[in-house]
């Protein structure tokens, strides 16, 4: 009796400590991720090795989720989303992972929870070729590894995962072709791989993957046709633009919600069964090379509310009996050889309806239309002979450039000792002191990207020392006459130089102990940062330089810019100097471009530049200037400092408040929100962003909410898009704002649709002017 009584404690101890086992088995295997993604901040959750995985709390960036006690879903979004301006395989500092990262032993790991059925590893610096051995995750059913630096091949052993029905490697860097092996998938419904660098043609085998219900391969470079997707029943989505696509457009299924094939090279006419598609909602056909009439019955479609077909070759009249969907609300005919009348059902305002038709030869409005013999011109291909004078013009240019490279090789070869020289200087501060937010260590491996040489010393002053004595003499002692104002970062002067230059000196109070050797690295690191968008920096000065314990100033001198700051230029009290729509675009395309570059141009980039409208300057030909840029570089031990009280002021102690750093894109919505509706608005005011929102579908609300220049001068559809862009960039959610990168393409777009809507030719569209 004792013996039964004993086995029957040890099974049910057995039984009650394999559950806890496996638990303790799928922590490790946590663990060891967080260790090998190198502890990002969203993983600092998992901080007790001890606890269930299985009952944390899921947020916005990370969610484990279970079954049993088995690991199903494992998401995890990171704030690794800038990406440098060329990446050639290798990890770059700050922005993946480091060289210690292994892409194949974290699949390795990965692999060790064989009941997952989600893997989301969004924006986590991941790098390396993907391995093979990620079909060992069989049971995977939704696999998402955009925007990280995946390279090399997507590899075929995805193929044999027969539950998959998701895939998403959008934002990456594969470079191979589209695989030939999707019609393997008998589950596959979503394939998205968007932003990578693909190329070849898009394989017939893919028609064959009959369950797919969305298909997205924009922004690579895959050429050939557009292949037969008649019998994909279920496809809902098709995005194929910005690629190189150059045959005739194929039938396509009758499921179709949207179509985006923008941006390629497609030529032949629109087919007929495009008037067919009951369900279409979106189509956008511009920037192609389509000719003949469209199908009349597009405009009928009982779904559509978007149709796109601009900078294309159209030709031909509309019949006066054309009618439009009463869901239609945008159109856009413009730059295209379309003549006669324009239909009545695009002639007047339906339901707010928005018609483009710039460009063409309609009979309405001849100030935007070109003359008829214009477009009864025989449609040029791109084999016409003309082309031959451009191909001499190329190869001309091509010479001249080779002749300019040898000089170059030969003037670099002179510059290498120089170079050499820097670097041995860099090496020396190793010992040094580092502020918080950025290491010396950093400073040492800074690498800048050409770039920054293309666009500094050649068009800007080079950059020097000033003694005191030279800028007392320019502000006259800094009297009262020469104070222009102050901030949470020092006061700022104005002073004119002996040779006549009108400068503007920013006043930093420094903490005593402040090294004067890694002050002047860092100073040599703001100092690189020359853009035409950055008001120029043109040296420092630093008081009491003899004696490193008695420096309490730094002097940073900037070039004067005239014109006055931005807000000042919105719709204020002097309405002569008031911006319209089109003038808000370019410079807000300035600002975005000179953030980039701050964050691009060197590495490690300069993140938090306190980005705010006053910071923002105009010179005289409305070139937009930010000022008070990448002082975190050599500003971070100050503020630590003022906040403890310790700080000095550079004249006099006026007080004030230690601002936190903000995501650059944060504060850059802010400033977008400020040109949409004026100065007057609180640019955090939650209440207003979600007018904004109810402003972009609605157009009462928008008249309440928008600033009135903006309405009075803006087209309705670029107007959109810019407060789409605020809404993005306002999000409380970092991970959900886009890359400055992002909303710099998203302005230009905004100001080429402007551009169209003002009546520019497609070939004289750019994002220089609007």
């Amino acid at each position: 009796m004792a013996w039964h009584f004993t086995a029957a404690f040890m099974i049910a101890t057995c039984l009650m400590l394999f559950p806890r086992s496996e638990q303790s088995s799928q922590g490790e295997v946590l663990q060891q991720l967080r260790k090998q993604l190198e502890y990002p901040k969203q993983l600092d959750v998992w901080n007790n090795p001890n606890s269930d995985p299985c009952y944390t709390q899921p947020t916005s960036v990370v969610t484990v989720a279970c079954e049993g006690n088995a690991i199903t879903e494992l998401k995890i979004i990171g704030d690794r989303i800038t990406k440098p301006p060329k990446f050639s395989g290798y990890p770059v500092s700050n922005i993946t992972l480091s060289e210690a990262f292994v892409l194949d032993s974290f699949v390795t790991t990965l692999a060790r929870l064989p009941a997952l059925h989600v893997v989301i590893l969004v924006s986590l610096g991941l790098w390396g070729p993907l391995p093979d051995k990620i079909h060992r995750l069989s049971s995977l059913q939704v696999l998402d590894l955009s925007s990280n630096f995946l390279y090399g091949s997507i590899p075929p052993k995805l193929s044999a995962m027969p539950k998959l029905h998701t895939l998403t490697l959008d934002g990456n860097f594969f470079n191979g072709t589209v695989p030939d092996w999707f019609n393997l998938y008998s589950n596959l419904t979503v394939l998205r791989l968007q932003r990578n660098r693909l190329k070849g043609p898009i394989p017939a085998s893919i028609g064959k993957a009959t369950m797919l219900s969305e298909l997205a391969l924009a922004g690579n470079s895959i050429a050939g046709e557009v292949p037969q997707l008649g019998s994909l029943n279920k496809l809902e989505m098709l995005d194929l633009r910005d690629n190189e696509l150059d045959g005739e457009l194929p039938e396509l299924p009758t499921a179709l919600v949207t179509i985006l094939l923008s941006k390629n090279s497609l030529k032949g006419e629109i087919p007929e069964q495009f008037g067919q598609l009951n369900r279409l909602q979106h189509l956008d056909l511009s920037f192609n090379f389509l000719v003949g009439k469209p199908p009349e019955k597009l405009f009928a479609l009982p779904s559509i509310s978007y149709l796109n077909l601009a900078a294309n070759m159209l030709s031909g009249s509309f019949s006066t009996s054309l009618t439009c969907s009463s869901t239609l609300g945008f159109v856009d005919l413009s730059t295209n050889q379309l003549t006669g009348d324009l239909p009545v059902c695009l002639n007047v305002n339906v339901n707010n309806r928005v018609v483009k038709f710039d460009g063409n030869c309609f009979s309405d409005d001849p100030e935007h239309q070109h003359e008829t013999k214009y477009c009864q011109q025989p449609h040029k291909g791109r084999g016409s002979n003309k082309d031959v004078g451009l191909v001499v013009t190329v190869v001309g240019v091509v010479f001249i450039v080779l002749v300019l490279s040898l000089i170059l090789m030969a003037s670099n070869r002179r510059s290498c000792q120089r170079v050499l020289a820097e670097q041995q200087l860099l090496q020396k501060q190793m010992q040094d002191n580092s502020t918080s937010g950025m290491s010396t260590e950093l400073l040492v491996n800074a690498r800048y990207i050409s770039q920054a040489v293309k666009l500094g010393t050649q068009i800007m002053p080079m950059y020097r020392a000033f003694s005191l004595e030279e800028l007392k003499e320019a502000t006259k002692s800094f009297e009262r006459s020469a104070f222009l104002g102050e901030g949470s970062i020092g006061k700022l002067y104005k002073g004119k130089l002996e040779n006549g230059t009108l400068i503007a000196i920013r006043c930093l109070a420094l903490h005593q102990r402040y090294s004067i050797r890694n002050l002047k690295l860092r100073l040599g690191l703001l100092a690189k940062l020359r853009h035409p968008n950055l008001v120029c920096l043109l040296g420092h000065c630093i008081d009491g330089e003899v004696d490193e314990s008695s420096v309490k100033r730094v002097f940073l001198v900037y070039e004067y810019v005239p014109s006055g700051t931005f807000p000042s230029y919105l719709s204020g009290s002097s309405p002569e100097k008031t911006l319209n729509w089109c003038e808000r675009l370019q410079v807000l395309m300035n600002i975005a471009k000179a953030v980039h570059f701050l964050h691009t141009g060197i590495i490690p980039g300069s993140l938090y530049n306190r980005l705010k409208p006053s910071s923002i300057l105009l010179d005289e030909h409305l070139v937009a200037k930010l000022s008070d840029y990448g002082l975190s570089i050599i500003t971070e031990e100050i503020y630590k400092h003022e906040a403890a009280g310790e700080g000095q002021r550079c004249v006099e102690d006026n007080g004030g408040e230690l601002e936190n750093l903000e995501d650059d894109v944060l504060s850059f919505g802010g400033i977008l929100l400020e040109v949409l509706m004026g100065p007057k608005r609180h640019r955090k005011d939650l209440s207003v962003l979600s007018e904004l929102v109810l402003s972009i579908s609605k157009q009462e609300e928008r008249e309440q909410v928008l600033d009135p220049v903006v309405l009075s001068t803006s087209s309705q559809d670029s107007l959109s898009m810019v407060i789409s862009i605020t809404v993005k960039c306002l999000s409380v959610e970092s991970s959900a704002r886009p890359s400055i990168e992002e909303v710099l393409w998203n302005l230009q777009y905004a100001a080429q649709v402007q551009a169209i809507s003002d009546g520019d030719q497609r070939s004289e569209v750019s994002s220089q002017t609007c």
